[in-house]
């Protein structure tokens, strides 16, 4: 308890309080949040043990005391320095002592004094006074003041709803300007720092303008606070109105059997809200936005977009999901009728199956799966939702530089919508469908942000059960979907994007896995596309083979497809023109239907002449061969490299060299062959870039065919890394080059010898097929690869066949 102000305020004008004698020396009673002026007549509560004492003794005696405001008014124990030097002389009126031991005390003020210096602080103060007068110099100014101030308080009375109005006629009666300002200063509401200046000025004019300008102030915030006030009100009229209207509307179309269109809308959204079964902050949310709904008008924009906003949440698939086809049989049928082969990913959907059977709630994979173009990635995906009973969606990242197409754009922009994650759900229709993102490898970033940066949330299993779409602003549970992503090259998805996926390769076909695709899908798929399905057209399997070797190269199927589409439209051409559909298409009908063949076995005939060797390399599209050519011709010393050749490539081409001079007279070469003489290694399709170390084999094969003057082995491909002390280190894409060198009609591969192990992702067929030499040093390279000294050399034939893909070699 404290003593605390209570009850209401009076003020004592008719007595004299000039003549009231002071005592030199009162007991002294801190007040807290308040100031009490000269013929004030105010009320408070006494509790404070020390407090009470006081009262308690004065009460016996003339009953006069000062009362000074305490500057902290939290403080409970306060000290003679924690109270304003300035206070007033009070006489008590009145005491009422209450059960609990607190007395209500009844106080008018006498007069200003000054705390000269205390001389008791317990049980209670008791301080030598002095009683300060008002100074006042009268001269029509002070009249003015006085005037003005009157009008004021008049104004602020009226103002002021609990104030009687007589105040306003008390003011203009009382003459002494002094006595006006405390009047005026008792029924102010100010802060206790601005009464006790006012309490401490004894300069009436100063005094008469610090509370003019006090009172201004609070009529300009009671005015302000009325209108407002109006304002509110006259709001509150009109939609009261517009209620009253509205339910009139609402009575008179019901009598005439019409539907309110705006409460159906909302009725049908409530019902949609309801049947959604969102979590409940996204419930919430929505029940916010539709009590929003209510609010504004439907002609107002803002009402399109809320609705919009609904609209989006209550369609989304929050608790509706398709149940898994658990049936490992079955998922392993669907998958072989679609894919031939791929057995390590279909491997791996069946684990997933398998485990998902036995624990129901376990998260969905990352899978990536990275091949060659026209290796089936994408419709690998459709067919393991097929197998899983799961909804398929596809996005196709290619292009994509904008992570607004990922978490959508925010609802404070024109026509915002959601990403395209979330649009998939929705059309989707489930919230556990199989997405596929297409082409993650192609992904840019600009000046709008990085969409690889917003996939991270995505494809995280430990973050994506809380996904927040920047357009719904509220989490969506995306760990029951199961993600899958393609990309032809592994190198450009950031390390963050990639460590989050399990990444499953689609190295290529080889010519029989192309052989049986052909026969189980190509042709049956082309006949009914063509028009032909009902004719029983066979394409022989010499005429497959045909287009595999002689009209493509490459490591998946797109091109094989589009040169059967073409045979089958030459075939349905001439039925349209009534001739008759051939029962079998052959080898021969083949290059009468495409013409001239596009590639051919050539390395026979580029590998006959010293100083040419076929090397092995990966790309984008699979595998590749390439040649090596050196030729050497007088100069001094120089080392000339063509053939758009990184960096790398240029290197391993000087490690050759260096190692070809540090064993000249090993290989029969006179140790002085490059003190007058130029070396120029060249990669023929100089437009295509190269780079890599795996050429290091080759051209080490090739430099010491042209110097020994032993061409290469015509059947004989390798790759492999050298060093200077003559070391094979081992390479990468082994199985693109293995694919490569088969359609290239080579029949020995010269590889590292720590690369053997790699062959095991190579089909048995192959490895029976093509003779493997494995080798540690360069040494060995040459043994294997260098025939015996030529006969005079003859003049090269023109290069022919296809376009090499843009080569790097692993």
């Amino acid at each position: 308890m404290t003593d605390k102000p209570k009850g209401e305020k009076r003020f004592d004008l008719e007595e004299d309080l000039s003549r009231v004698e002071i005592p030199e020396v009162l007991p002294v009673l801190p007040l807290r949040g308040i100031v009490i002026f000269p013929s004030q007549i105010h009320p408070f509560l006494v509790s404070r043990p020390a407090s009470l004492k006081l009262i308690d003794e004065v009460g016996q005696t003339n009953r006069i005391i000062a009362l000074a405001a305490q500057k902290n008014p939290e403080e409970e124990n306060p000290t003679p320095d924690s109270v304003f030097r300035e206070g007033t002389a009070v006489r008590i009126l009145k005491m009422l002592r209450y059960p609990d031991q607190s007395v209500r005390v009844l106080v008018q003020g006498l007069a200003r004094v000054e705390l000269v210096e205390f001389s008791q602080v317990e049980p209670y103060f008791k301080a030598q006074v002095k009683r300060l007068e008002d100074t006042l110099a009268a001269d029509k100014e002070i009249d003015a003041l006085q005037a003005h101030l009157v009008s004021q308080f008049s104004k602020f009375v009226s103002l002021v709803p609990y104030l009687p109005d007589e105040l306003q006629g008390i003011a203009m009666q009382v003459r002494e300007p002094g006595r006006l300002t405390d009047l005026v200063a008792s029924y102010l509401k100010i802060a206790v720092e601005e009464a006790q200046d006012l309490l401490a000025t004894v300069d009436v004019r100063q005094r008469l303008e610090k509370l003019i300008a006090i009172l201004t102030r609070e009529i300009e915030l009671l005015e302000l606070g009325h209108k407002i006030q109006s304002q509110v009100q006259t709001e509150l009229n009109k939609n009261q109105r517009e209620y009253y209207l509205r339910q009139q509307l609402k009575a008179i179309q019901k009598e005439l059997g019409e539907g309110d269109s705006r409460s159906s809308e909302i009725e049908e959204l409530e019902k949609k809200l309801e049947e959604a079964h969102m979590p409940e902050e996204a419930r919430k949310a929505a029940e916010k936005e539709l009590d929003r709904l209510r609010m504004i008008p439907p002609e107002s924009a803002e009402h399109t977009v809320v609705r919009t906003y609904l609209d989006w949440l209550v369609s989304l698939p929050w608790a509706i999901s398709t149940e898994d086809n658990l049936d490992i049989k079955h998922a392993r049928e669907v998958l072989d009728e679609d894919h031939y082969d791929l057995e390590k990913i279909k491997e791996r959907i069946l684990e997933f199956l398998a485990v998902r059977k036995l624990k129901k709630d376990t998260k969905g994979p990352i899978l990536c799966f990275v091949g060659p173009p026209g290796t089936g990635k994408t419709s690998l995906g459709r067919s393991i939702a097929r197998a899983l009973g799961r909804k398929f969606v596809r996005l196709s990242l290619g292009g994509i530089r904008d992570e607004a197409e990922i978490r959508g754009h925010r609802r404070t922009y024109i026509g915002a919508l959601p990403g395209r994650i979330i649009q998939g759900i929705r059309n989707a229709g489930s919230n556990n469908p199989l997405f596929i993102l297409d082409e993650v490898d192609k992904l840019g970033a600009d000046f709008r942000g990085d969409p690889a940066a917003a996939l991270l949330e995505v494809l995280d299993p430990e973050q994506n059960n809380t996904f927040s779409d920047h357009y719904l602003d509220v989490p969506f549970d995306l760990s029951q979907v199961l993600f899958l992503t393609t990309a032809n090259v592994l190198d450009t998805i950031p390390h963050a994007l990639r460590d989050r996926m399990e990444v499953l390769e689609l190295p290529g076909y080889t010519e029989e896995e192309k052989l049986q695709i052909v026969k189980r899908h190509l042709v049956p798929k082309q006949l009914a596309e063509n028009g032909l399905g009902d004719s029983n057209i066979e394409l022989t399997q010499e005429a497959a083979a045909e287009i595999i070797r002689s009209y493509t190269r490459e490591a998946g199927l797109r091109n094989l497809e589009r040169e059967i589409a073409r045979v089958f439209r030459k075939i349905a051409r001439a039925v349209t023109e009534g001739e008759k559909p051939p029962e079998k298409v052959t080898a021969d009908m083949v290059r009468g239907y495409l013409g001239p063949p596009r590639f051919f076995q050539e390395v026979a005939e580029r590998t006959q002449e010293p100083g040419v060797a076929t090397g092995l390399a990966w790309t984008a599209n699979g595998g590749d061969i390439l040649f090596i050519e050196s030729t050497r011709m007088s100069g001094q010393k120089g080392l000339i490299l063509t053939g758009s050749l990184g960096d790398v490539m240029k290197e391993s081409a000087q490690a050759a060299l260096s190692y070809i001079r540090s064993r000249a007279d090993r290989l029969g070469i006179p140790s002085d062959f490059f003190d007058k003489s130029d070396i120029h290694v060249h990669v023929p399709a100089g437009a295509i870039p190269k780079d890599g170390p795996s050429a290091g084999v080759t051209i080490a094969a090739s430099l010491a065919s042209l110097l020994t003057g032993r061409p290469v082995r015509s059947d004989i491909a390798m790759t492999g890394e050298i060093t200077l002390r003559g070391k094979v280190l081992p390479v990468g894409g082994i199985k693109e080059k293995v694919l490569a060198a088969r359609r290239a009609g080579i029949k020995t591969i010269i590889m590292p010898r720590r690369n053997e192990s790699d062959l095991e992702d190579v089909p048995e067929e192959l490895r029976r097929e093509l003779k493997m030499v494995f080798v540690d040093t360069v040494d060995e390279v040459l043994a294997a690869a260098l025939r015996e000294r030529a006969p005079e050399a003859r003049a090269p034939k023109e290069e022919r066949g296809g376009k090499h893909a843009q080569a790097v070699a692993h």
